[in-house]
């Protein structure tokens, strides 16, 4: 209870102190002098980060391989940061998502053993602003910085994507969680100071057990109001319900105004469909997506509703890694941010399909990033390269284009990203201990819905489970784990979750993967 109430401190302080931010002048200028300074940031950050301190683990990869910081600082200038990157990763200076995680510690030929947790990247120089947890019922929560100069920076990105989309003045609706993730409260905090016509609207959970989450996002909103920040309260969805966020988008179109919603990619596809179900006119709309993939189906049904889609790649750790101009229409492909990122990728082997992708490496930039890190792998995969753009964007310095991006090692359903080997543990461990069974006749399959991403959790019949007990036993474990409080509220209102006494199916080679994720699968399909 003490340490929740610290943490509640902690968040209404870092709005006090972000709503003192004045935004920037000139957001592109602000971008410029990143770009100019990105070779030489990014030297400094490691020297004083990595090798002036042995408790951080990149300490011992770099002296594993023999890289001092002169032969780092060299490479860098001769090389540039990205070929830096490709040596460094060859001579085993990356991270695993399970060894950023500490899920598995950092292991590498010669002996080299080390336990380390998200924590230990921590930027020691990179102010901040508050930290929110993961939440969950069981072990310590995983506790995510949130700096200072890293979130006015993201205000300045955001005023460039605005200015491309021209979303400024448009009424708008945010489709984002409550606390204990921040995401939610600073998006609305960021378009409240720009006095927008403003809803937010989540899945929030019952009172009995969120109600401490709902009381601390409305003592952070009344505090922004007395700060002079017109913040909207949260309104709680019904199950499965998207239909008061179409009719607040409908009412403002009557009312002339032009109109936008932000939110992960199946909410903002079930606002469409409502829209389309109960005759509501929210055309000419531009809805922000991310978290998941923009798939073919959910593009079309935008567009049958007559909103615009604009995808945005975002990573909890990272940020914001990079967003869609006008000019891409189609497919998944985002503007890298790659002042604040540098990705490298590396072809491997998917552990949950047939198949191998380029797998990408990220590695942190900004001197302000909460963590320095540097080629971690988040088990994404998509396709680097140049893109041919006379944007908004790409004359900001955004030249790279990210395409064909999915997950190959996360749940991504709704935009909850939970890591795969947690997921495997309760297929394989946890559910079996409860029903009976043995791994292998419990199988989570992710799949393209009429409107949303959904998911089929698999039982084995023989079992004899009740698939009312699967499913409240499988919801209580995912809360458990990071981010999984999120992911139960989303999944509960969306409905996106069901039961299936079938067998677990099996890939194209026989076998049964306990997890199958959607873009793995089309992966896989492409390949074959």
């Amino acid at each position: 209870m003490l340490s929740s109430a610290a943490n509640y401190g902690r968040i209404l302080r870092g709005v006090g102190r972000y709503l003192r931010l004045p935004p920037a002048a000139d957001p592109a200028a602000v971008v410029r002098e990143r770009f100019e300074r990105r070779e030489g940031d990014f030297v400094a950050t490691v020297e004083r980060v990595v090798f002036e301190n042995p408790r951080n683990p990149y300490h011992a990869l770099l002296r594993a391989a023999r890289c001092t910081f002169g032969d780092f600082s060299a490479s860098v200038g001769r090389h540039g940061i990205e070929a830096t990157l490709r040596s460094l990763h060859r001579a085993g200076v990356y991270l695993t998502h399970d060894e950023f995680k500490g899920r598995t510690p950092i292991v590498r030929p010669g002996g080299l053993e080390i336990h380390a947790a998200p924590e230990r990247f921590a930027n020691p120089s990179a102010a901040l602003l508050m930290e929110t947890t993961s939440s969950g019922s069981s072990g310590a929560p995983t506790r995510t910085p949130k700096g200072l100069e890293r979130t006015r920076y993201g205000d300045a990105i955001h005023a460039l994507l605005a200015r491309e989309h021209d979303l400024d003045g448009r009424a708008h609706v945010e489709l984002k969680t409550i606390l204990p993730g921040a995401t939610g409260l600073y998006a609305v905090l960021r378009r409240a100071r720009e006095r927008r016509r403003l809803a937010w609207f989540c899945a929030g959970g019952s009172w009995r057990r969120d109600g401490h989450y709902r009381l601390a996002t409305h003592a952070a909103v009344l505090l922004a109001r007395s700060r002079g920040c017109p913040a909207p309260f949260p309104v709680f969805l019904a199950k499965g319900d998207f239909t008061p966020a179409a009719r607040w988008l409908a009412e403002r179109r009557r009312e002339g105004l032009a109109c936008s919603a932000s939110g992960m990619t199946s909410a903002v596809t079930r606002v469409a469909a409502a829209a389309l179900d109960h005759g509501l006119d929210i055309s000419g709309a531009t809805f922000q997506c991310g978290g998941e993939a923009l798939t073919d189906t959910k593009r079309a049904l935008m567009a049958r509703a007559g909103v615009t889609p604009v995808i945005g790649y975002h990573i909890s750790e990272l940020g914001a890694i990079g967003h869609a101009c006008r000019r891409m229409a189609d497919g998944n492909r985002v503007h890298h941010y790659s002042e604040s990122t540098a990705i490298v990728s590396h072809r491997r082997r998917v552990p949950l399909a047939d198949v191998e992708v380029d797998s990408l490496l990220f590695t942190t930039l900004l001197p302000f990033a909460p963590l320095v890190l540097i080629n971690v792998e988040m088990d994404d995969a998509a396709r680097v390269g140049p893109s041919r753009c006379e944007c908004t964007l790409a004359r900001a310095g955004w030249t790279t284009e990210i395409r064909d991006i999915f997950s190959f090692g996360k749940l991504t359903g709704q935009g909850m990203t939970l890591v795969g080997s947690d997921i495997l543990h309760v297929l394989e461990s946890a559910l079996p201990a409860r029903f009976g069974g043995h791994p292998g006749d419990f199988q989570l399959v992710e799949r393209e819905g009429a409107h949303q991403t959904e998911m089929d959790l698999l039982v084995s019949p023989r079992l004899g489970a009740a698939p009312h007990d699967v499913h409240a036993a499988f919801l209580a474990e995912v809360r458990k784990r990071q981010y999984g409080l999120q992911a139960e509220r989303i999944w509960t209102q969306s409905q996106a979750l069901r039961v299936v006494m079938a067998e677990p199916v099996p890939t194209r080679t026989g076998k049964v993967h306990p997890l199958r994720l959607l873009g793995a699968a089309r992966e896989s399909a492409r390949a074959s």
